[in-house]
């Protein structure tokens, strides 16, 4: 029988992985975080609310492995543009207009559902803020050792405060969503200035 059992856990492919993390967003988006029910996932995606359970723990976990894998890529670790400028021009341009916007929508859904849960702000920490403020302070430790910013800055530990800074300004008060054009302004008007950056 735990070979029977084994076998069946073996058969959640990367690929039916990856539909329930479609499901999850596309549900998100339909009804938000706190109508979203395992249940619902499970009828979804033609599992059973044990294997999800079994796969994920809850629904926090699951919403948040959901967002991380359906994050831009590539991961900054894969690119190295040669220069501060290069890398987070590339970071913002990992994704069009259209996904920006599809993106920015489900993240402002998310806030208040992430600012109530502490078990979803948890595995939110652990699966989408703590990598992805590890990947950016790899591009900002290239730079360091390139001699472009200098290692005692006081603005290297603000960064993503400052880039999520231009992603919220924008919809709150431009009433308008990021586009990669106004971010790759933002970034030669704040970011690099603010880390001592020379822009052209």
């Amino acid at each position: 029988m735990t070979g029977v059992v084994r076998a069946r856990r073996r058969r959640f492919t990367p690929e039916r992985e990856a539909g329930v993390y479609g499901a999850v967003l596309d549900l998100l988006r339909e009804v938000g975080y706190d109508a979203l029910t395992m249940n619902a996932v499970a009828v979804q995606t033609r599992s059973s609310k044990a294997t999800l359970y079994r796969r994920w723990g809850g629904k926090a976990e699951l919403v948040a492995k959901a967002v991380r894998h359906y994050r831009p890529g590539p991961s900054l670790e894969d690119f190295d543009t040669g220069s501060l400028n290069g890398d987070l021009s590339a970071l913002m341009l990992r994704t069009d207009d259209r996904a920006m916007e599809e993106n920015a929508a489900l993240m402002r859904g998310l806030a208040t559902a992430v600012h109530a849960n502490p078990d979803l702000r948890e595995a939110f920490r652990d699966h989408v803020i703590e990598p992805e403020m590890a990947e950016l302070h790899r591009i900002l430790q290239r730079a360091i050792e390139r001699g472009e910013v200098r290692a005692d800055n006081p603005a290297i530990d603000l960064v993503m405060h400052v880039i999520i800074g231009g992603f919220v300004g924008r919809t709150f008060i431009d009433e308008q969503p990021p586009t990669r054009a106004f971010l790759l302004s933002y970034i030669d008007a704040v970011v690099l200035p603010a880390l001592g950056v020379p822009t052209a």
